[in-house]
């Protein structure tokens, strides 16, 4: 027993030491698991004891990225046995509707509906809730002493706070990460109303694996699910584009026993329509009412979208029509989404004809929040006359339009560049009495900007510390983009130095557009500094971003800096791919330096970025160049024995380099071995005519037989090929064999053609030939012009 619990605490250490490490110690688990998968080990949490089996079923269920990862920067990735285990889930979408039929007159059980968390302005201040998202924002730089203080922290938190650091978290993975991770801490359980969050959280974004798996930790640790989580699942589906694993997950809710309310029937109704499935929703709608749901004005409201989504409009006034009729009266939502659609298509005479119906039908009478729904939809899609014409209607019926309304016309005059008239609307905001904001006058600078009018974006920068208007990061960005694109990227990294000097601070897109500026004029030393810059504040530059900016090292021959960029990326912890190491072993390649590219290949290895098809075909061709065939063809081998499949541009490389150095048999069987791996129809095309490109026409000629199996154009115009490169060589005898093989498979050869090669024969004294070759042309109906 000593023994177990020495074991036992002997895993615990390695898994906490590792929290900020890349890998899981899967050896340490493995051994583990094996030895005590049967044991009876109990510990003390709470005063309560838990099987140690509890423990490895939370690590399984707790998702892939944390088995792969545990440190925040992990990303949530879909497993592939919980993919298998949900096609097993039920069969077609049609059962999965069904399910709602089933709870007719049956014994239904009640789960209490779990009240969502008010968090208010308190919360999200607290001071915890600042230490721990803090914390959290430092994961690339962690260590034990981070995890300890993170832990101490979480066992203060109360539920409504833990929901707040959730909810403050800008990228949704590392929040489901941290929740996770909070999860397996001793002396710590997420409250019910946490996993809610989670789920509200998650169904805002396409993770609907981590959804599909907080919903399965709730179910396991006997928490009651409600209708309401089921239905957040759904929409995170949705989202992906799921649409089958999101009705699969009405068949869980069926498994769990849980009533079907109005709820999950208004998300059953939504994801179908947004997953483009009009009329399986009007059945299903259907369905609810015989089950006895009554549908209410947001179900009415789904399909109405659906309808306009179709462009069948006709139908979705028709549908408002008929709800007061069904003891649903339509609300100005219902008349807002046809008249969305309407704006879009520019038909403003319907969208008034809309507004009369509205108050004559129903009652609804349009007020400020009528004229901004549809100045905002105007001018969004670029229609900012008419969005003008109906603001002054609503100030001719004396209604407000407030500044949120004038900004979006600004905003679209500004991108149409039309901005004498965005000046104009906002002389007119000041005569009323309605000032503009910042993001008026950012949409004017950034429109200034587009024209390379960059005096203009100054004064009207200017303009706005003259209005007592503060200019936000927004703003100064905007110039910043403006200047860089002007070719003044050195005065936007001038701006950039003394930003705290004006009370602005720059976030990642300000470092990225100065950034590429510099880049863009050739800037490339000034740029590398800006990165790490960038870094120290915080602000990681993307793998894009890098690797432009290692393009431009590369074209100016700058290798050896570009690599050492990498490696700096590298250790700093940036976003690095396998796209960045490709474009080092690329410009190492264009150099001649094969030693410094296939180092960069074993940094690889040793970074884990496994290389893929692209980089093993640009290591073949630069080999090939040289001659080193050999070395390359391992190269190729070792791809395919990585499951990695060969591209076109691989084919065409491992062609044009065999043939350039005459190595056919060598050529041959190299892809032979690829084409087991992946099928390339022309790949035999493409070898004779690259033959014939350097004058191995007997070789070529060798080769014909596979060509000509399917007959096809292609096959032709390869045949045609071989027949030219004969007629350069003065070989017409040769050219005319091509062309008899040719009509024997039926396929037949370009006339012109054949009349240069019977000429030949004819000085070359084979008249037979040539009468031949123009007699099987007579036999088809085929005449000389």
């Amino acid at each position: 027993m000593p023994l177990l619990r020495f074991n036992y605490y002997l895993l615990a250490k390695v898994l906490a030491s590792n929290f900020h490490a890349n890998h899981f110690p899967s050896i340490a688990l493995t051994l583990f698991s094996a030895s005590h998968s049967t044991a009876g080990l109990r510990y003390q949490s709470e005063g309560k004891c838990r099987n140690i089996r509890n423990f490895n079923d939370g690590l399984e269920r707790e998702g892939s990225a944390f088995q792969e990862s545990l440190s925040f920067a992990a990303s949530v990735c879909d497993g592939v046995e919980e993919e298998e285990s949900e096609e097993r889930e039920g069969s077609s979408d049609d059962e999965s509707l069904d399910f709602i039929t089933s709870f007719r007159g049956s014994n239904r059980k009640q789960r209490e509906r779990i009240a969502k968390v008010e968090l208010g302005e308190s919360e999200f201040r607290h001071p915890l809730v600042r230490e721990v998202c803090r914390l959290i924002a430092l994961r690339s730089t962690w260590n034990p002493n981070f995890e300890g203080h993170l832990r101490h922290s979480l066992r203060s938190l109360k539920p409504p706070l833990v929901c707040a650091v959730l909810r403050s978290q800008a990228d949704e993975r590392v929040a489901l990460n941290f929740f996770y991770w909070a999860d397996r801490q001793w002396r710590y359980r997420h409250d019910t109303v946490v996993y809610y969050t989670m789920l509200d959280v998650l169904s805002k974004t396409k993770l609907c694996q981590g959804a599909r798996r907080v919903l399965r930790l709730m179910t396991r640790r006997g928490i009651e699910c409600s209708s309401e989580a089921f239905g957040y699942v759904m929409v995170s589906y949705s989202r992906a584009g799921k649409l089958r694993n999101a009705l699969r997950v009405l068949t869980l809710m069926q498994k769990a026993g849980v009533e079907p309310d109005l709820s999950i029937c208004n998300t059953t109704i939504y994801v179908l329509v947004k997953g483009n499935k009009l009329e399986k929703a009007l059945r299903f709608l259907e369905r609810m009412q015989v089950t006895g749901i009554k549908p209410n004005v947001v179900t009415y409201n789904c399909l109405i979208k659906g309808y306009c989504d179709i462009n069948r409009i006709g139908d979705a006034l028709e549908l408002i029509a008929g709800m007061s009729s069904k003891g649903c009266p339509p609300d100005k939502v219902s008349y807002y989404t046809v008249m969305a659609f309407l704006c879009k298509d520019r038909k403003i005479d319907q969208v008034k004809h809309l507004m009369e119906n509205m108050v004559q039908d129903s009652n609804l009478i349009p007020d400020p929040v009528t004229y901004n729904t549809l100045i905002h939809m105007l001018s969004k899609h670029g229609h900012a006359d008419d969005a003008l014409a109906f603001l002054k209607e609503a100030k001719d019926k004396g209604f407000h339009v407030d500044k949120v309304g004038y900004s979006a016309i600004v905003h679209s005059y500004c991108q149409k560049g039309m901005m004498d008239e965005a000046k104009s609307l906002v002389i007119d905001m000041y005569s009323r009495g309605c000032n503009p904001d910042v993001v008026t006058y950012t949409a004017i600078i950034n429109g200034f900007c587009r024209l390379g009018r960059i005096d203009d974006a100054k004064k009207m920068l200017q303009h706005m510390y003259k209005h007592g208007c503060k200019p936000n990061t927004v703003s100064y960005t905007a110039l910043l983009n403006g200047l860089c694109l002007s070719g003044k990227s050195l005065e936007a990294r001038e701006m950039l130095n003394v930003s705290e000097e004006h009370w602005w601070t720059p976030n990642a897109i300000t470092y990225g557009a100065v950034m590429h500026g510099l880049r863009r004029e050739g800037k490339l030393s000034e740029a590398c500094d800006l990165t790490w810059e960038m870094v120290e504040k915080g602000f990681f530059p993307t793998p894009v971003e890098i690797n432009l900016l290692i393009q431009s090292l590369c074209q100016k021959q700058k290798v050896i800096e570009a690599k050492k960029y990498l490696e700096e990326c590298l250790h700093k912890g940036c976003a690095i791919n396998v796209v960045n190491f490709t474009t080092v072993i690329h410009g190492f390649c264009q150099i001649g330096d094969m030693e410094g590219a296939l180092s960069v290949l074993d940094d690889m290895y040793l970074s884990n970025k496994h290389p893929d098809a692209i980089t093993y075909t640009t290591l073949f061709d630069a080999l090939g160049k040289k001659g080193r065939l050999d070395e390359a063809a391992e190269l190729i081998v070792k791809m395919l024995s990585k499951g990695l499949d060969p591209t076109p541009v691989t084919y065409r490389s491992v062609i044009h380099r065999y043939c350039q150095w005459g190595r056919v048999d060598d050529m041959l069987n190299l892809l032979e071995k690829m084409l087991v791996r992946q099928a390339f129809r022309t790949v035999y095309n493409q070898v004779i005519e690259k033959l014939c490109d350097f004058g191995n026409l007997e070789e070529a000629e060798k080769l014909l037989g596979k060509v000509l199996r399917t007959a096809s154009k292609l096959d032709a115009n390869t045949c045609h090929v071989l027949m030219e490169s004969y007629l350069k060589k003065g070989i017409a005898l040769s050219a005319y064999k091509v062309a008899s093989k040719m009509f024997r498979r039926n396929l037949v050869p370009d006339l012109k053609l054949c009349e240069k090669v019977s000429k030949k024969l004819v000085l070359d004294g084979k008249l037979v030939e040539a009468d031949n070759l123009m007699l099987r042309f007579v036999e088809r109906g085929i005449q000389q012009k």
